[in-house]
């Protein structure tokens, strides 16, 4: 390469610690090794899988104790804090001298744990495609259970896009599509967990949500219904119990009336009791009893049968017998049923059999119960009974996995077979449990196993890929190299080609770097390039070989933080700080990532700027309340707990302010660290935890806002209030009309701003026609006419200008967004531009954008809307700026593809949406690519992109529309 001896590149071992500034004037630095590194690596994810065990659904404010390599730090920085003045050390240069921070030497990318396929439009497209035949086909079982896997591994190639609710729409629809009882168990609740039902407080896990597809009773029945149940379809689960309950007396009646007119003829002894049977009812129960009391055995003959021995009891065979008049088993105790369960199975009673599974599963509540009749239904093969005990483990995730006697159900290869002798050995099964695992630690043993039965379970090239890929992922976090290296070549081997970068990394790990170079060029050079090549390998280049490969990178997928990380740290071992702060403002401007704001933390504590790091800590905190730093194995509580004595302590009043002026400029970041430091003061206010969840929402974070929103829910002081935020849970997961069910009975007991606000926002989120425009209207006039604060009275304000633009009321608009710009919420410039623009007057609103720009700390989206309201160049400028600053941004790279096909420029209106594809594949980027290609007559491009849109968004009509005009013109 380029005149360099390869071998040369990978011997430097230097690595640079970063100092405070105060170090930096002395001359002082560090130094550690890679292996104490990656040490401490490993004992920080131990110590965050500790912290999340403890995280309990408790009220009670959580904080995870310090590993105990800190404890002297922490009697050294507590004397010192007290001691402190201006003359003595601080606390924090203590601190900042003690750790080894990052450095460019140290600091890699993970290996991402999910498919990434080398082309994901290809892959998106081929699953659409076959989706298509399967649902074509006449429903049958095999036949449902593909359209479930095709479900799953949808959800499987999704994941790497990380939108929550399109995964949630693929469980849901694997859902619709689980015919037996274990898949439906699973799929039920995989769903449930995603929602992480479990931190809701007065839940219970067994409780019917109210619709058929997480009914855990609906989830034992065998079989499809009528008709496929739907996300929406209601469940009638508590009406048939009332119905059931109105039965019992009538039963009861029957039952006394069927042991009165039937008088028994034939004694069967047990022991020193004979106990008088009905001898047909007694041969009704199978074959064997038929033949034995009606054939040509001796029995047949006698009234009295002597029938110790056969494995039943006295009080069992009593039941027996009253089951053999009546048919019910609910009178009698577990474990008479459970007798007469094993008499079944070895008598041939199926009847008995199945009604003795279905009872004792419609029992089963709680772990301690499900632990005990797992082993019998195990025993007894009885499927329903299995499918109940899993179901009650399953839906108490991930709390059940710290158990030990369910991990001892579910992870040893024996447990596994114990699984397979009721059929229950599923991938499914595995593969949920797996990433449950996953998620709680990435480096425990329970993890792994789960893992090595998940491959067991793997038939399908995909199944195995995914398999081998993430226990290759987990044994590398647990620097078992060789096997890990084993796993990726396995992976590798089953077509997934990004596993070559595990292959490579574990090289590099077992100290061969130039192999590990060799290996990521060739694939470099022998597929279509992807940022994620070059990224990996720049850790095995150096110089400005490496420089380049990271920028490459960035150009093809600007997601990836590990080069904004490692130029900052470049720019920090050249004593450019503050450069290499910018550095990570770039990134953190359009993508909120824990890891860059911890760094930015770091580096502003080495400036001396305790305020800005504290800002990213508190920050941080709200996105990962759990957060242990990734270098220094020290809990980012803790770490804020030291930050805060250097500066001056805020009143909540001081904070309301702040957060107005934080909220008027849009800082976004800033808001978020004001409303934790309010939480901080004023813990358990849920209407802080609701403004948190907006605020992520916005930037994306939607795991961390729906925590918030659950936190405000718990936290909630009334049922009204408690109705709202649990409609906003519903609405953001899919239930709109549960959402506004919610709403309504809020407003019922107490008129409110958030209640009208709800009912206002869910029905606006729809094609509204005129008379709907209206009822949405009429909502947001009674919120407005509710107390509130400025914030939301601005959000109100601005919504319901939205509206009057929409429907020509243009004067009324203008007169909301200038009355929520009178209460300093800045986003109404861009309504008030719009109302300027729907009045011709381009000028004013381009002048009113330019306002928001001024005005606002985040701004990518504001230059992207002033370009609407100028010339092409100016325009061209302005979304060049916002690509600049956000380039996950669509809009941008749209809007030069149609200017370049205007000019008729189609290759290169493809490659600019190509450009953002790789990265983000995007539904409206997509559908115009598809155009595109259609309009060039390249059919089978456009055929090709449609499929993957549909693969996004099954429902989109205008897709759908070109789907169906293209598969015309080509045939």
């Amino acid at each position: 390469m380029r005149g360099l001896k390869l071998s040369e590149r990978f011997k430097s071992t230097q690595v640079h610690a970063l100092s405070s500034s105060s170090e930096k004037a002395n001359g002082g630095g560090g130094s550690t090794s890679t292996s104490t590194s990656n040490n401490n690596k490993a004992s920080n994810k131990a110590s965050s899988m500790a912290s999340t065990k403890s995280n309990n659904n408790n009220n009670s404010k959580h904080r995870t104790k310090l590993p105990y390599s800190w404890s002297k730090l922490k009697s050294i920085t507590t004397t010192t804090a007290t001691t402190n003045n201006n003359n003595t050390p601080s606390a924090i240069s203590n601190l900042v001298a003690s750790l080894q921070l990052p450095s460019t030497e140290t600091i890699e990318p993970t290996i991402e744990p999910f498919l990434k396929p080398i082309n994901l439009i290809d892959s998106l497209a081929e699953l659409y495609n076959r989706m298509e035949c399967s649902s074509s086909c006449s429903p049958s079982q095999p036949q449902k259970e593909a359209m479930l896997l095709l479900y799953v591994e949808q959800y499987s190639l999704l994941r790497g896009i990380g939108d929550q609710k399109i995964l949630r729409r693929c469980l849901r629809m694997a859902r619709e599509n689980a015919e037996d009882v274990i898949s439906k168990v699973v799929t039920s609740a995989w769903l449930r967990f995603e929602r992480r039902d479990d931190e809701l407080v007065g839940l219970s896990p067994m409780e019917c949500g109210g619709y058929v597809l997480e009914c855990p009773k609906k989830n034992l029945e065998h079989g499809l219904s009528n008709r496929l149940c739907s996300v929406n379809d209601k469940c009638q689960c508590h009406k048939d119990s009332s119905k059931q309950d109105n039965f019992t007396e009538i039963e009861n009646v029957n039952a006394n009336v069927c042991l009165e007119t039937e008088k028994s003829d034939v004694l069967f002894c047990v022991g020193n009791e004979g106990i008088g049977c009905v001898r047909c009812k007694i041969a009704a129960l199978s074959e064997p009893f038929g033949a034995m009391l009606y054939g040509g055995f001796l029995e047949a003959k006698m009234k009295k049968i002597e029938f110790s021995g056969n494995g039943i009891c006295s009080e069992g065979m009593r039941a027996l017998e009253f089951y053999s008049r009546t048919k019910r088993l609910e009178l009698f105790s577990p474990m008479i049923v459970l007798e007469l369960l094993s008499f079944a199975n070895r008598f041939c009673c199926e009847d008995l059999k199945c009604d003795c599974d279905a009872y004792l599963a419609s029992i089963v509540w709680t772990i301690d119960e499900a632990l005990i009749l797992i082993d019998y239904g195990i025993e007894e093969r009885a499927k329903l009974l299995v499918g109940s005990c899993l179901q009650v483990l399953l839906r108490e995730l991930p709390n059940s996995l710290h158990n030990s006697k369910v991990v001892k159900v579910f992870c040893s290869y024996e447990a596994k077979a114990r699984l397979a002798m009721v059929g229950y050995d599923s991938f499914l099964l595995y593969y949920f449990l797996s990433q449950v695992a996953m998620e709680e630690s990435m480096i425990s043993k329970t993890t792994v196993m789960l893992l090595e039965r998940m491959r067991e379970c793997a038939s399908e090239r995909w199944q195995k890929a995914l398999a081998f890929h993430q226990l290759g992922c987990v044994l590398l976090e647990r620097k078992e190299y060789k096997d890990a290296q084993r796993c990726f070549e396995a992976a590798v081997e089953a077509g997934h080609v990004y596993s070559m970068a595990g292959v490579a990394r574990t090289k590099y790990k077992l100290g061969q770097p130039y192999s590990a170079y060799k290996l990521i060029s060739s694939l470099i050079f022998g597929h279509k390039r992807a940022g994620w090549m070059y990224q990996e390998r720049s850790l095995y280049n150096m110089g400005k070989e490496k420089s380049l490969d990271l920028d490459v990178a960035t150009e093809l997928d600007p997601s990836l933080s590990f080069p904004y990380k490692y130029r900052a740290l470049e720019k920090v071992e050249e004593k450019q700080t503050k450069e290499g702060i910018m550095e990570l403002d770039k990134f953190i401007g359009f993508k909120l990532s824990p890891d860059c704001l911890e760094l930015r933390a770091w580096l502003y504590i080495s400036l001396g700027d305790h305020d800005s790091a504290i800002r990213d800590i508190r920050a941080l905190l709200t996105i990962e309340p759990n957060y242990i730093t990734s270098h220094g194995k020290i809990n980012a509580e803790y770490l804020l707990q030291l930050l805060s004595r250097r500066v001056q302590q805020k009143s909540q009043g001081d904070c309301w302010m702040q957060l107005y002026d934080q909220w008027s400029s849009v800082d976004d970041v800033g808001s978020l660290a004001i409303i934790h430091q309010m939480l901080e003061n004023d813990p358990g206010k849920s209407l802080l935890e609701f403004r948190q969840s907006l605020l992520l929402l916005r930037l994306n974070c939607q795991k961390a806002a729906m925590r918030s929103l659950r936190l405000a829910r718990n936290h909630s002081s009334s049922m009204q209030e408690r109705l709202i935020y649990e409609g906003w849970i519903l609405y953001d997961t899919g239930y709109r009309e549960e959402a506004l069910a919610r709403a309504d009975r809020s407003i019922e007991i107490q008129r409110s701003f958030e209640a009208f606000f709800l009912k206002a926002y869910v029905l606006a989120d729809s094609n509204l026609d005129p008379e709907s425009a209206s009822y949405v209207i009429q909502l947001l006039q009674e919120a407005l006419k509710c107390p509130s604060d400025g914030l939301r009275k601005g959000q109100a304000l601005n919504n319901l200008g939205s509206i009057y633009v929409d429907s020509g009321k243009l004067e009324l608009a203008r007169e909301c967004y200038s009355n929520a710009l009178a209460i300093r919420h800045t986003r109404a410039h861009q309504g008030l531009a719009r109302v300027y623009q729907q009045k011709n007057q381009r000028k004013a609103a381009y002048d009113e954008m330019t306002k928001l720009i001024e005005k606002a700390e985040s701004n990518a989206s504001a230059y992207e809307k002033r370009s609407e309201y100028c010339d092409r160049e100016m325009a061209k400028a302005d979304l060049d700026v916002a690509t600049q600053m956000d380039p996950l941004r669509t809009y941008p790279y749209r809007y030069r593809a149609a200017v370049m096909m205007d000019e008729q420029r189609e290759n290169e209106a493809v490659e600019e949406l190509s450009k953002v594809i790789n990265f983000k594949p995007d539904l409206q980027v997509l559908h115009l690519r598809a155009a595109f290609y259609e309009s060039m007559g390249d059919l089978s491009s456009a055929l090709q992109d449609c499929q993957a849109a549909l693969c996004l968004d099954p429902n989109h009509a205008d897709t759908l529309e070109l789907y169906r005009r293209t598969q015309k013109l080509k045939s």
